[in-house]
């Protein structure tokens, strides 16, 4: 059995030509920190900081949808919605689930996210 005690990071990928509009959608609209990625990677990517875990963005030639995905706790659910629609962010309905609302959003690179807050 393993012991798990936090999330540590999550990995999602973009096309390599589409990595500067990722960084630009993360801290521009998403508004994540970008924190420094260790020179070690042979591949391009970037790291940023969303509280106690972070979001690792690397390149990767294709993304077929998925249902896989990352959930986020927030304090905000109704106001995330407005700020991501108001930037034309494609939003993904999510099943009803007691104690919680919740939704999803596709980002521009066709990863699925999940922000919830719990009631």
């Amino acid at each position: 059995m393993i012991n798990f005690k936090r999330a540590d990071h999550i990995h999602i990928c973009v096309a390599p030509e589409r990595l500067e509009e990722a960084r630009i959608f993360y801290t521009d609209i998403i508004g994540l920190e970008l924190t420094e990625r260790p020179a070690v990677f042979s591949s391009a990517g970037y790291w940023f900081k969303i509280a106690d875990i972070e979001l690792h963005i690397g390149v990767e030639d294709s993304l077929p949808r998925s249902i896989r995905h990352t959930a986020f706790e927030i304090s905000d659910i109704v106001a995330a919605r407005l700020h991501l629609e108001q930037h034309q962010v494609e939003i993904v309905e999510e099943p009803k689930i007691a104690g919680r609302e919740r939704f999803a959003f596709i980002d521009p690179f066709g990863n699925r996210m999940e922000l919830l807050q719990l009631l």
